[in-house]
């Protein structure tokens, strides 16, 4: 019988994050959990009762509306993942818009979430079998995760996903607006004071800037195998 372990993925915006987590946890059948949903979630509160706009933050406010916030995750069959619920609302579609990008970074920064988020999240792996992305999982959630790695690619490269995911999605994007703001949250998230976007020692790199889907999964699957054998 094989043990089951931790899967820490963190790494820039816009590099596969969640899809490679996604395919990881169905092949092991472990729980999926997208942190980065979670931040967003808190986000498009945010948005909704006035406390974050593209020239507004009041950060103080929201802090004080935290006990009001409550994020849950719920398992749809059809797509095969779990969504993001909030207060009892799926809010999936609403928290990948290019409006909620741009702010998520900040909202991000701030101490007290992530201390509640932190909190939730390593709530939810402690009995391991577990497969988590984010940005501070293999430094701060789960520094003693089996299994880490680290996914980066070139800006354009992820500006040219995000932007085809969007368009998919039959969202009115543009370009340069993609690119902008992958390169302000590369910024934010790598010059935050709590818990900044770092590579640890024991974390495995892999730039898929020119990696295909299928060869990125069959080299983590040889990882993962290696760890629970």
């Amino acid at each position: 019988m094989t043990k089951k372990i931790t899967i820490a993925i963190d790494g820039f915006s816009s590099t596969g994050k969640s899809t490679i987590a996604k395919q990881l946890a169905k092949e092991l059948g472990y729980v999926y959990v997208d942190t980065g949903a979670m931040y967003r979630a808190v986000t498009l509160y945010a948005m909704q009762h006035g406390y974050i706009s593209e020239n507004h933050f009041d950060s103080k406010g929201l802090i004080e509306e935290l006990p009001a916030i409550s994020l849950s995750f719920t398992f749809n069959k059809k797509l095969g993942f779990a969504e993001m619920y909030l207060n009892g609302v799926n809010v999936e579609k609403e928290i990948r818009t290019i409006e909620v990008s741009k702010l998520v970074s900040k909202v991000a920064e701030i101490s007290e979430i992530r201390k509640k988020l932190v909190r939730e999240q390593q709530e939810m792996g402690k009995n391991k079998g577990i497969v988590m992305d984010g940005r501070d999982i293999g430094t701060v959630v789960f520094p003693d995760a089996e299994l880490k790695l680290f996914m980066t690619a070139s800006a354009s490269k992820r500006a040219t996903r995000r932007y085809k995911e969007l368009l998919d999605r039959g969202d009115k994007v543009n370009y340069e607006d993609i690119l902008q703001n992958v390169q302000e949250r590369d910024r934010i998230d790598s010059t935050r004071k709590d818990s900044p976007l770092v590579m640890t020692d024991d974390a495995i790199e892999f730039d898929n800037s020119d990696m295909g889907l299928k060869e990125q999964f069959e080299r983590i699957m040889r990882l993962v195998n290696d760890r629970i054998q």
